[in-house]
């Protein structure tokens, strides 16, 4: 079955590290658990119209976290990291550098 897009891209991640990798055309997105890197170059494609160069992705574990005496986990999720090719940008960013 075929993954859409906006399943796979699910959120950008804006944080001061993040906003520095801009300049080297690095972009970091929350994506789903389950995309491949490629599967999530070509959601990249296809929502921003711009070219993948490459993607690394990294499994980030949920922090624990304690509610008075109990104590649970929040979900593990997956980051992305994605580089562009060419003089390209993803004009979401543009403002925020």
């Amino acid at each position: 079955m075929e993954k859409i897009a906006s399943d796979i891209i699910i959120k950008p991640i804006i944080t001061e590290d993040s906003m520095e990798r801009l300049e080297d055309k690095k972009y970091t997105f929350k994506v789903a658990k389950n995309a491949t890197k490629v599967e999530i170059a070509k959601a990249v494609e296809e929502l921003f119209d711009v070219k993948v160069a490459k993607v690394n992705t990294i499994n980030v574990k949920g922090k624990k976290k304690r509610m008075g005496r109990y104590v649970g986990y929040r979900p593990d999720w997956k980051k992305a990291i994605v580089t562009l090719e060419g003089d390209k940008t993803i004009s979401f960013f543009d403002g925020m550098i």
